[in-house]
């Protein structure tokens, strides 16, 4: 039973890269609250919100709360952003105040040195100018 995630929202926006790093190393047993703070280095308001948002626990009587350490492991997995596989054609980039990949409008393409290029347009979305590299193949 998963008494304190009973209200399930949306996914955490954001798990800091240390937890991500030493989550896989919980062993197959129960941990308190406590175990789990010091093994991850997170305060334990964090884990608190964590738990208030899904993440897998017990509880025993009121105030006892175990969380087995696999299963932390796999709800942090589940928590990340999936990689984006596909490379960005020449054409395309990503524009850091739309959170998005755009079609670059405007381009400008200037050799740097050696395979290197550099492209330099517009967002179509919000008008940012967007700079980014690549390579000639």
């Amino acid at each position: 039973m998963n008494g304190i995630g009973m209200n399930k929202r949306q996914p955490i926006a954001w798990i800091p890269h240390r937890v991500i790093a030493r989550a896989p190393s919980l062993l197959p047993m129960l941990y308190t609250m406590r175990e789990i703070t010091e093994e991850l280095g997170i305060p334990k308001g964090t884990l608190r919100g964590w738990l208030a948002h899904g993440a897998p626990c017990r509880l025993e009587g009121k105030n006892r709360v175990w969380i087995h350490g696999q299963e932390f492991t796999a709800w942090v997995d589940r928590q990340r952003k999936p990689k984006r596989q596909e490379k960005l054609s020449d054409d395309q980039a990503y524009c850091l105040r739309c959170n998005q990949v755009v079609q670059l409008s405007a381009i400008e393409k200037r050799p740097i040195k050696g395979k290197l290029v550099h492209f330099k347009g517009r967002c179509p979305n919000c008008g940012a100018v967007i700079n980014r590299g690549g390579r000639l193949d």
